[in-house]
């Protein structure tokens, strides 16, 4: 028999988080997207990421697509990786390598006068 596991929210993305711009679509359409506001470009200010829909009439559905969009870019991705390791270890990803970097763990090869990789020792 299998155990519910009962999942945990880690962090969340809301409205705020989002600038949400509209403009005249132009193109296909007629009079309706030369007059109405139908275009959405959604931008996440944290992570620069964009998505944009001018495809429909409609300003509700491009704002869909626009928000699909954006969550695909590989911009938002990282963003989201990122943020759940923060989360998770209590630290940025930033610091978790700083952290490695010390010299115990550094491997450092130069080439000697025969031209063969050797490790360096400083």
């Amino acid at each position: 028999m299998k155990k519910n596991k009962k999942k945990e929210l880690l962090f969340s993305v809301r409205k705020e988080d989002f600038d949400i711009q509209t403009f005249k679509s132009g193109g296909k359409g007629g009079q309706h997207q030369n007059t109405c506001d139908s275009g959405v470009r959604i931008v996440h200010r944290e992570s620069n990421a964009v998505g944009e829909s001018r495809t429909s009439r409609s300003q509700h559905r491009n704002k869909i697509l626009a928000h699909q969009r954006l969550v695909k870019t590989p911009k938002f991705k990282l963003w989201i990786n990122k943020k759940a390791f923060e989360v998770m270890k209590g630290k940025t990803f930033e610091q978790e390598i700083d952290d490695m970097l010390t010299p115990e763990n550094l491997k450092i090869e130069i080439k000697d006068k025969n031209n063969n990789w050797v490790v360096w020792m400083p």
